[in-house]
């Protein structure tokens, strides 16, 4: 599966309005990524696509040197509990 990212997203699909899962993102400042929605079709539901798309959002974070924060539930629950993640939550 291949996780693609668009304008201020990450997706499954062929394009960015005809996704099957998606994480958005706002940048803030030039150091801040708040991630403020998550979506996963029921045809990707139970594949871990969320956990994919957080993922690549928080390697994308590194690679950018920038700060998380996860407004939307599902990230923030994510974060919290994946240790490796803590180094670009922005506390």
């Amino acid at each position: 599966m291949e996780i693609k990212h668009g304008t201020n997203k990450f997706y499954v699909g062929e394009d960015e309005q005809n996704f099957l899962a998606q994480m958005t993102y706002v940048s803030s400042g030039e150091n801040l990524m708040i991630i403020d929605h998550t979506e996963v079709s029921d045809e990707l539901r139970g594949q871990n696509v969320g956990k994919l798309l957080v993922e690549s959002g928080v390697n994308y974070a590194r690679e950018n040197n920038l700060k998380v924060v996860p407004l939307c539930p599902f990230a923030k629950v994510l974060i919290d509990k994946t240790p490796e993640y803590q180094d670009v939550l922005k506390k």
